[in-house]
């Protein structure tokens, strides 16, 4: 990690966002007709689904809002973010005042899930373009939003069962988002969230980082119960390593907490020992603790977005500690990425590989992926080595 090298990999992350990844998508996802923006796109950035996710509705939202606040104020940025809101104010909720999933391109409703991720990601939307434009309904909007969250994380019957009663269980993401989500409406919109956060960080330490395994699980019990069952064991390493960085973004925020450091540079590596592929590199979508089979037939395959969990996770965990197996991680996650997912001819990346890097379909968008998971890597790591 020498000074040329942190500025080499400084302009490969701003080049890579502004050069490569953001003209892929924009302005060619911007819906003119209905607002808000198509993700379905193949190799050349030709649309071949025109039905619209919610989360990616709010997700590519606070992505350009973000870039209009921090990076700089392009008037085109701001415009298309303020389509994406309107979007989701105007046919994303029902009448409960929850949020639809799925949508047609003009916005009628297809699917609802039980989860409140649609939620999180409009609310980190609103706070975000609330602060880019200064609109007060925007930022009470978010701060709607974000009470609701609270309310379903505070209270899980108020979610629609998925299972029956028999064997409760619990997942590591709304922990995790929830996280993420106070994290940016304190930044955006001031909100006081430490006592919530220290809160959700207690839980996730508590309930989900297993010193017995050396593993966070992604499900368990209502009270951290380990569960000896195909979903009990199996894990998540992409998810846990989002995670790690959440906690260690909050350790930075408050001055180099090592309380903070210490829990997200041990939940970094459990995770990279048990997800990182050594064979052929890259990190592994699913595991299961106790090494046996993985009943998900996708379990081996490279999915774009644990990569760009990976890449931060490792970078901001140097960061904080100088640790010189981070600065190897990160070189090992970085390039590996690098060198297997971008698109050399039309731009973006390829979102899933096999276990080789072989690309599994030229498929760079859809409900799932979207300007999103890549620009955020992109943007983080770039502000993490700007900002000394």
């Amino acid at each position: 990690m020498t000074p040329a090298h942190l500025e080499s990999l400084s302009r490969t992350y701003l080049d890579g966002l502004l050069g490569e990844t953001l003209p892929f998508w924009f302005p060619r996802c911007v819906d003119r007709e209905h607002g808000g923006f198509f993700t379905c796109f193949d190799r050349e950035g030709a649309l071949v689904d025109s039905d619209k996710g919610v989360w990616q509705q709010g997700r590519m939202t606070w992505m350009l809002a973000t870039l209009y606040n921090t990076v700089e104020r392009r008037p085109e940025w701001l415009e298309w973010a303020q389509s994406g809101a309107d979007f989701l104010e105007e046919h994303c909720f029902d009448t409960d005042g929850r949020m639809f999933f799925h949508l047609t391109a003009e916005g009628c409703p297809i699917r609802k899930r039980r989860y409140i991720f649609s939620e999180t990601f409009a609310c980190i939307a609103f706070a975000s373009l609330a602060r880019a434009t200064g609109d007060a309904r925007l930022a009470e909007r978010a701060r709607g939003l974000f009470d609701l969250i609270v309310r379903h994380y505070d209270d899980p019957s108020l979610f629609m069962p998925k299972f029956t009663g028999t064997r409760p269980t619990k997942g590591i993401g709304l922990p995790m988002i929830l996280l993420a989500t106070a994290q940016a409406l304190r930044e955006n919109l001031g909100l006081e969230v430490n006592g919530l956060i220290d809160r959700i960080i207690d839980e996730i330490r508590r309930d989900f980082v297993k010193e017995e395994f050396h593993a966070v699980m992604e499900t368990v019990g209502p009270r951290g119960e380990f569960i000896d069952h195909f979903d009990g064991r199996t894990l998540n390493p992409g998810h846990a390593l989002e995670c790690a960085w959440f906690i260690l973004h909050e350790a930075k925020v408050r001055g180099s907490d090592p309380d903070l450091i210490a829990l997200g540079t041990r939940m970094l590596d459990w995770m990279w020992e048990i997800g990182w592929d050594k064979e052929h590199g890259g990190i592994l979508y699913f595991r299961d603790v106790k090494g046996l089979p993985v009943t998900e037939y996708w379990h081996d395959m490279k999915f774009w977005w644990p990569q760009n969990e990976a890449v931060i996770a490792t970078l901001l965990a140097w960061k904080l500690t100088g640790e010189s197996r981070y600065a190897e991680w990160h070189g090992l996650a970085h390039d590996w990425a690098y060198r297997q997912f971008p698109d050399p001819e039309h731009g973006e990346w390829f979102g899933y590989l096999h276990r080789d890097g072989r690309v599994s379909t030229t498929l760079k968008g859809n409900l799932w992926k979207g300007c999103y998971h890549l620009p955020r890597m992109q943007w983080y790591c770039w502000k993490l080595l700007s900002d000394g």
